[in-house]
């Protein structure tokens, strides 16, 4: 590529490193840049948090490290495009200083005896039944626990940002943010994709005020342009405009071409979603609202299995020793030698079976979060319970999935697969044979940052709109084809014993935490 050519950076801030990527406008990743990050550090139990500015150094460092690689692009480069992890927040006081350290998503801390939502509102939810599930946003909302615990803080809060937003106002100077990256705690009407409405409930649940929050700009709109001090920071020319894109998994989506409702998206990351996208709002569980597509007034339809493939990275520290060891002398990921290790256990794990339920959420509030494994016998081994942790994980986004089937009243054709674990081919093997269908690995890797690029293109009009975008940047890459045997064995597991083993057990979690004390309540 000669360096005049239009070229567009996305810079992918995640969980575990922070990406600068440079892309043409054919998909095509010119040239990149990685930096590790520590996700947080944890001054008290449960407690995850992170220093403000290690955020900014951190991408500064990732994109002087690009244009050390690729500096000639930077006369063709047109625009840039942000996306983060999701749910970690930022307080700024009236000069945008920090006002404490970030809370990051992971973070477990809960805040005991918030006042509840009263009123017609209060009334309304008892009606529905969902009380319990608005205490537990409110016992999540990470400014309930600020606002009690550290009022003097919460008093000087001028600015209540996500990392989007923060990372926006550093290299723009303006407190705005894309619709699509509103995916936390915080007063947003997931239906209209703006600010809750004056009258909503979310202003009971929680003490932000609409004068705390950044403008809302749509994905594809002018969030601002690179400021000359952030210029000198990360090497970004001064005046580059910064086009408004989404959040990771969102992005994540369109990167892996999954623009049409029929084609579910799986993302085997930290968190493990499923999600396929919609022009009509649609509650996968009622009450529990789809999070803002990277597409303008479209809605993604998530499901997440919050500890998903955290669950590898578990198993690889708990019992990856041998692998560990062996990558190390080899000179290659740990990763390939697991995808080994599982390829020893036949499909179906010989009848062990993981529920993977390992952390709280919506769908399991409280204490009775738990995983389970069950089928143990004298054959199992560490290949065995590997595998299980895949197959577990399949088959929980396999009924994630049916309930967005029966909720759009369609059914899916296939699966786009990104992430960490879409580099496993056993990993994409079991997805395929879970769920009955082909499993779709894009071609390439960073599909969030791709699909950070594509919102770019369009906002620029270097495309002329998303679906154009979708077809001239994104391509397929692997296929994986179900394998009619395995499938019909992992079909007879999944509604068997799987769909079951939930219901069965759910008495029982409850009992282990009055005995045990765990999980207990992190305040």
């Amino acid at each position: 590529m000669r360096p005049e050519q239009d070229c567009l950076l996305a810079i992918d801030y995640g969980t575990q490193s922070v990406r600068a990527l440079l892309f043409d406008l054919r998909g095509t990743l010119i040239e990149s840049a990685r930096v590790l990050v520590e996700p947080y550090v944890s001054p008290q139990h449960g407690w995850a948090e992170q220093t403000p500015d290690y955020f900014w150094q951190m991408l500064s460092q990732a994109c002087q490290q690009l244009w050390a690689k690729a500096g000639e692009h930077r006369t063709g480069l047109r625009g840039m495009a942000l996306t983060t992890q999701r749910g970690t927040i930022l307080n700024l006081d009236e000069n945008g200083q920090p006002l404490r350290p970030a809370i990051v998503w992971l973070d477990q801390r809960r805040t005991q005896g918030v006042k509840p939502v009263g009123g017609w509102w209060g009334f309304a939810f008892r009606l529905v039944g969902m009380t319990r599930t608005v205490a537990y946003l409110q016992a999540e909302a990470e400014a309930n626990w600020i606002a009690k615990h550290q009022p003097e803080i919460w008093a000087r809060t001028h600015k209540y940002l996500l990392l989007s937003g923060y990372l926006t106002y550093r290299l723009t100077g303006n407190y705005a943010d894309s619709v699509a990256c509103q995916v936390g705690y915080i007063p947003f009407d997931y239906r209209a994709q703006q600010w809750a409405k004056p009258n909503s409930w979310h202003w009971q649940a929680m003490p932000v005020t609409p004068e705390m929050l950044p403008e809302l700009v749509p994905p594809g709109g002018l969030l601002g342009t690179i400021t000359a001090a952030a210029a000198a920071a990360t090497g970004i020319p001064a005046g580059t405009p910064l086009i408004a894109a989404a959040a990771d998994k969102a992005c994540e989506m369109l990167g892996s071409g999954g623009i049409a409702p029929h084609i579910g998206c799986i993302s085997y990351g930290t968190t493990a979603t499923f999600n396929t996208l919609h022009y009509r709002y649609l509650e996968a569980i009622p009450m529990i609202p789809p999070y803002p597509a990277a597409v303008p007034h479209a809605y993604a339809l998530e499901t997440q299995i919050s500890r998903g493939y955290w669950m590898v990275d578990w198993f690889k520290r708990e019992f990856g020793a041998p692998e560990l060891h062996a990558a190390a002398e080899r000179g290659v990921p740990a990763e390939s030698l697991l995808d080994a290790l599982a390829e020893q256990a036949p499909p179906g794990a010989m009848g062990l079976i993981l529920q993977p339920y390992w952390s709280p959420g919506i769908k399991m509030p409280g204490a009775e979060a738990k995983g389970a494994v069950i089928g143990f016998g004298g054959v199992h081994t560490r290949a065995h319970l590997y595998r299980a942790i895949l197959e577990g994980i399949a088959y929980a986004l396999r009924e994630a999935a049916q309930r967005a089937e029966r909720r759009a009243n369609l059914h899916l054709s296939e699966v786009r697969v990104s992430g960490g674990g879409s580099q496993s081919d056993q990993a994409m093997q079991i997805t395929a044979d879970v769920f009955g269908m082909p499993a779709v690995r894009p071609h390439l890797y960073e599909a969030s940052g791709l699909g950070a690029a594509i919102v770019a293109a369009v906002g620029l009009g270097l495309h002329s709109n998303f679906e154009s975008a979708v077809r001239a940047m994104t391509h397929i890459g692997r296929v994986y084809e179900p394998q009619a045997e395995n499938h019909s064995l992992y079909d007879a597991l999944y509604e068997r014993v799987y769909k079951r083993l939930y219901r069965g057990v759910r008495p029982l979690y409850n009992e282990i935490s009055r005995i045990t004390g765990y999980p207990g309540r992190i305040g």
